[in-house]
């Protein structure tokens, strides 16, 4: 898929994708929502803001109001490709917050998953 097809996904129809893959491992939406707004900075109302906008990746990202710095913290493989290898910066964060659905989905703590 060409970046900019990725790009223009909207929050409003991935965010449900999310919480369906933490909810069916036995996980919860607030975990969710806990993960996404440390990632992000945003707040729980903020967040819920954008899922219900019509924004897409790139503008939900653009906004963030405080993106993380421990999110350089964040290692692993997504989809085949290791996330702290991503070259494009938004993508990049794009799979911070996939690597970081599926941490919660596999079962680890949020200490862990917020590098705490």
């Amino acid at each position: 898929m060409r970046l900019e097809k990725v790009f223009a996904i909207k929050i409003g129809s991935l965010y449900p994708l999310y919480v369906k893959k933490a909810v069916s491992k036995q996980r919860s939406q607030d975990e969710v929502d806990q993960v996404i707004c440390w990632l992000t900075g945003y707040s729980p109302e903020g967040l819920r803001e954008q899922i219900g906008s019509d924004h897409d990746l790139e503008t939900f990202f653009a906004q963030a109001p405080a993106f993380n710095p421990n999110a350089a913290l964040i290692k692993g493989v997504v989809c085949g490709v290791r996330v702290e290898e991503v070259a494009h910066p938004l993508m990049r964060k794009i799979r911070y917050l996939d690597k970081l659905i599926d941490e919660l989905a596999k079962g680890k703590t949020l200490d862990k998953i917020m590098r705490s």
